[in-house]
């Protein structure tokens, strides 16, 4: 009875039993499932990351890669950063079509017509933006960065374009982080995961090619002309080119490494009209340059092609792209602000003065993003700033006071720099300077040049010179004996003391004395002396006369050494020494005069020297009045 009872509960119970292990491995199995499916798809859509490191070297230049077989549904995340100079950067996405249907030069239209409109054309770059791309980003991720993340709508190649923000004129490195299914690289935290996938889509860039062109001229002057080059990674291939385009000029090419030892050469033998050579760098190097020789008797111009990694330089049929390979000299203006002469010392042929110098350059090395230190612009001390430009290598246009007799007294320096790299570096500053064009053959009216002369220290291969609008002479100078009438500013190349030539800045000025002190003086006084010795005529003691003249030469000497006492020892008369010396000479003459009058006298001649004595009384001023018209005439009109 039991047993039945059992077996009848087992066959109630088995089927539920059953039904339930056939749910729970149905569940097992759709779980299981459900894995292989996520399994599968998260194969479909596999983590890749790209970093990409590229260059803009100005508004107008832009990068363009090509994302390669993105698939529907896929998160694409891009983040770009300046990494050097004080690039800026604009990314945006863009579909076959787009890429082939943009025209950058339809952005510049629209701005123009948007200031015509009067509206802001600022705005006109969102608006181009949407209309062009299918994303885009700029100062997303953070500063200057841009950064977006994009579902891709469907299967196919895609393309990055990289440029710098409008309207900013950034240029610089940057560092580009491209991923596929990894969004947190938006932040640029990433490092490369997967196969590339990320490519150039302009092969030349992908090597780091370029190539430049310059037209320059060979004369019997300068038979030969240096080059510098920038720069040059371990790997890369310089090829240079050399074509005569007018004249008879057949060059001769050197590559010289540090300006000194050759390392190629070409046309040696000087046998054709050009010269072409190659050289792969083993490892990265500076301070090549290539020197084009001009084979004796011959000059022209020539054209010069350089180029790295583009190999068709070397039959001269590339054409010029990417950065200079040539570095050019900086171009620094300069100027020079008289404030104060504090004094002029004229024996020893010098003046102090306060001065300020502005010097004004750009370099792209000193460029940096504002974003990074939350700054307009970066102040150093001068002092400072040399040190900083010393320890990364820049070069920057140093330079000396030529006639600087003393120490320089600085009582304001510093050095401004612009996040494009644009520096202004000024100096107020107190000195002795040497004047040694005075020239006092006129004194007391001579006018008087005086100069601060300022040289480069770096040949004009590095630095050349060019005058600013800063130059200018104060209105209050602090100077009674003197007032400046002009001043010049000349820059010209000059030998320097290693026989190459550099860049002299020349600030001359011209200053007149204020003449009341010669005038009333010496002038006023002299021409008195003069009158009261004429009146001497008229006496007819002639004893008297002879003791008034000689009191004359007497005030004649006195004159004398105050004149020698404003002035150095020189080796020439100056104008008042001619008439001093005049006037003591006709002075003596007329001692003389009275004495022989007196001689005369005392034997009775009474009646010759009444003759004599009534011509004299005029012949006398008029003997003055034509000394002082020929020895004028000698000093200034002659």
């Amino acid at each position: 009875m039991r047993d039945k009872a059992v077996k009848k509960l087992l066959s109630s119970l088995l089927p539920k039993i059953f039904s339930k292990i056939v749910i729970v491995c149905f569940l097992i199995f759709a779980i299981v499932l459900s894995g292989a499916v996520t399994a599968f798809a998260q194969d479909e859509y596999a983590e890749q990351v790209q970093i990409v490191n590229g260059v803009i070297f100005g508004s107008d230049d832009f990068r363009t890669y090509t994302v390669s077989f993105l698939k529907q549904g896929e998160k694409l995340s891009v983040y770009v950063e300046g990494t050097s100079g004080n690039l800026d950067p604009f990314v945006a996405l863009l579909s076959s079509d787009q890429l082939s249907n943009i025209k950058l030069g339809d952005f510049d239209a629209q701005v123009q017509q948007a200031i015509e409109n009067e509206r802001d054309p600022l705005l006109v770059v969102s608006e181009y933006a949407d209309q062009h791309f299918l994303v885009w980003d700029d100062d997303g991720g953070g500063g200057f960065s841009s950064a977006f993340e994009y579902i891709i709508p469907a299967d196919g190649d895609y393309y990055l374009l990289v440029l710098s923000s409008p309207f900013t004129n950034s240029f610089g490195e940057f560092r580009m982080v491209v991923a596929r299914n990894s969004p947190e690289v938006v932040t640029g935290r990433a490092v490369n995961i997967g196969d590339p996938f990320v490519a150039s889509a302009v092969k030349r860039q992908a090597n780091n090619a370029a190539v430049q062109a310059i037209v320059d001229i060979i004369d019997e002057g300068a038979p030969e002309n240096q080059h510098r080059l920038i720069p040059f990674e371990a790997g890369d291939t310089l090829y240079v080119y050399v074509e005569t385009t007018e004249g008879d000029l057949i060059p001769q090419v050197v590559l010289r490494a540090y300006g000194t030892k050759p390392i190629r050469s070409a046309n040696v033998a000087g046998s054709q009209s050009w010269a072409a050579l190659e050289y792969s760098y083993p490892v990265e190097t500076d301070e090549y340059l290539i020197e084009v020789i001009a084979k004796e008797g011959t000059t022209g111009s020539y054209q010069l092609l350089v180029g790295r990694n583009e190999p068709a330089v070397l039959i001269g049929e590339a054409a010029p792209f990417g950065e200079s390979l040539l570095k050019e000299p900086i171009e620094a203006s300069i100027g020079i602000k008289l404030q104060q002469i504090s004094n002029i010392d004229q024996k020893s042929e010098n003046y102090e003065a306060v001065a300020s110098t502005m010097i004004k350059w750009n370099d792209p090395a000193l460029a940096f993003r504002s974003d990074e230190c939350q700054c307009e612009n970066k102040v150093y001390r001068t002092n400072d700033f040399i040190a900083f430009a010393t320890k990364e290598g820049i070069d920057w246009p140093a330079y000396t006071y030529l006639n600087q007799q003393n120490n320089r007294w600085i009582q304001n320096d510093y050095v401004v720099v612009l996040p494009n790299g644009d520096a202004t570096l000024f100096e107020r500053f107190t000195t002795t300077f040497q004047a040694p064009d005075f020239d006092f053959r006129q004194f007391p009216f001579d006018t008087q040049t005086f100069f601060i002369r300022v040289d480069s220290l770096y040949s004009t291969d590095f630095v050349n010179f060019t005058p600013s609008d800063f130059t200018e002479v104060g209105t209050q100078l602090g100077e009674e004996e003197w007032y400046i009438t002009d001043y010049v500013v000349e820059v010209s190349a000059q030998p320097g003391s290693t026989g190459s030539e550099t860049s002299s800045f020349i600030f001359r000025f011209f200053a007149q004395r204020h003449l009341s002190f010669y005038i009333y003086r010496i002038l006023v006084p002299l021409f008195l002396i003069i009158i009261v010795s004429w009146i001497t005529f008229f006496m007819e003691d002639y004893g008297k006369r002879v003791d008034a003249t000689t009191a004359n030469l007497l005030l004649f000497i006195a004159f004398n050494f105050t004149i020698a006492g404003e002035l150095p020892r020189l080796g020439y008369l100056t104008y008042m020494d001619a008439l001093l010396v005049g006037a003591f000479g006709i002075s003596v003459f007329i001692v003389a005069y009275n004495v022989y009058l007196k001689r005369l006298e005392k034997r009775n001649q009474e009646s010759w020297v009444q003759r004599i004595d009534k011509f004299m009384i005029w012949l006398y001023p008029v003997g003055y009045l034509l000394a002082f018209l020929v020895i004028t005439w000698y000093f200034f009109w002659k």
